[in-house]
């Protein structure tokens, strides 16, 4: 081997290689998905996600691109029937990982507001200085409370760090939105008695399959969706909001979600 070969330097190669938001052409036909691409990169960096994230933000993305990149009349309908459960909660909580942080801090919050959920950070690989980051993270996207740092309950049957919680906050919750697969914790929710809103793209995960409403969507389009379909059913009472639960077969949006993925057909990217 030759060993007098010019070697790059390390600084213009991170610079070359790295893009910004910005720099990514908004006609570029993956848009959507390298800007995704791009925020679980970035959240490693700042420490909000993992890098096991990456891996976790790659398998979704399979499954979004045999659903078009677009939200299904299923993951719609769940949607809606999502909003309807979380207005109809007596303390409903929304979970935040580092992917959803990182992914959709702003439309967590605004969705929060709307239907007066709290916010919890509730991680697999569970540090101070990541819990703090992700809260501060959140804060600076306009958070008022974020909770999750006092860990003062734990979820049964969790010994890993995702079933420590705060009393007031999972703890305490009737109602329970988990952005992003977590299977184990679904199941633990589940057994417990919470009702949980999972937002995956498997439809034959644990995680949407424990769900009370399963949304097959991918998280940035799923969250915003919720939050709009929300401010429509802001005004309508129990009994309005009740139907809407009611009616909503989650069997039935599982089975959806699956045969659109199956009919998925290959797009130029």
């Amino acid at each position: 081997m030759n060993d007098s070969s010019p070697t790059q330097d390390p600084e213009k190669e991170t610079e070359t290689e790295t893009e910004t938001e910005t720099e990514i052409p908004q006609d570029h036909p993956r848009y959507q998905s390298l800007i995704t691409r791009h925020r679980i990169e970035e959240g490693v960096d700042t420490g909000i996600t993992s890098p096991q994230g990456l891996i976790a933000e790659g398998r979704g993305e399979a499954f979004d691109y045999l659903l078009g990149e677009k939200t299904t009349s299923s993951a719609d309908d769940a949607a809606r029937a999502a909003a309807a459960l979380l207005l109809h909660a007596e303390h409903p909580v929304i979970s935040v990982n580092g992917n959803v942080a990182a992914l959709v801090p702003e439309a967590i919050v605004e969705l929060a507001e709307v239907v007066e959920a709290d916010i919890e950070v509730n991680l697999f690989n569970r540090t101070e200085k990541r819990m703090n980051a992700i809260a501060d993270h959140l804060y600076d996207h306009g958070a008022q409370t974020v909770k999750g740092l006092k860990a003062d309950d734990q979820i049964p049957g969790l010994d890993h760090e995702r079933g420590t919680v705060d009393a007031d906050g999972i703890g305490a919750a009737d109602v329970v939105l988990v952005p992003l697969e977590d299977g184990d914790r679904a199941a633990a929710l589940d057994a417990v008695g919470k009702r949980e809103i999972v937002i995956d793209l498997n439809p034959l995960s644990r995680s949407a399959l424990a769900a009370t409403v399963p949304i097959i969507d991918n998280v940035i389009r799923a969250v915003p969706n919720i939050t709009e379909h929300a401010s429509a059913l802001k005004q309508a009472d129990n009994v309005a909001l009740t139907t809407v639960i009611n009616r909503f077969d989650a069997d039935e949006v599982r089975e959806r979600a699956e045969q659109e993925i199956r009919r998925g057909e290959l797009r130029s990217s």
